[in-house]
């Protein structure tokens, strides 16, 4: 729901929802798997276009990252973005129009995941950003099984 009206992304980008799995979907995708990797990523405040950019780096970096788990043995191995995809300079609104298929990964939040719960269960202390000079905390998510 809160991609839903609360995403400027939202069916927009090819890997943002609603072009991701229902809810129930997305609880039977994590039910899959046993083990996971969070990522968790501090930014200072950046530009929207070099927040974009910073995005495109980071999501690259995160599946070479998924590849490097694979290639260590786990074939299941998926990366969940820190935000929208990014992977592009415009992205298309449709999946199967998808400049980048085989690199396109959806954030965690876009596949139902509470990213602020989740953090806070594993430790990290997050809060609402008082403001947009403050530090944002990002978080990705690796599958592993």
């Amino acid at each position: 729901m809160k991609c839903r009206f609360g995403c400027p992304h939202y069916g927009r980008a090819a890997a943002c929802p609603p072009n991701t799995p229902e809810v129930d979907a997305c609880r039977r995708f994590f039910a899959e798997y046993a083990h996971g990797l969070i990522v968790h990523l501090q930014v200072q405040p950046l530009s929207d276009e070099a927040r974009h950019a910073w995005s495109a780096r980071t999501n690259r970096a995160l599946v070479d990252l998924e590849r490097d788990v694979f290639l260590a043995g786990y074939p299941r191995a998926f990366a969940l973005f820190t935000d929208a995809c990014h992977l592009c300079e415009t992205c298309v609104p449709e999946r199967s129009a998808c400049k980048e298929p085989a690199l396109a990964r959806p954030s965690a939040t876009g596949m139902a995941v509470d990213v602020f719960g989740t953090a806070r269960r594993l430790g990290y202390a997050i809060d609402v950003l008082p403001g947009p000079s403050s530090p944002a905390n990002y978080f990705a998510l690796v599958m592993v099984d």
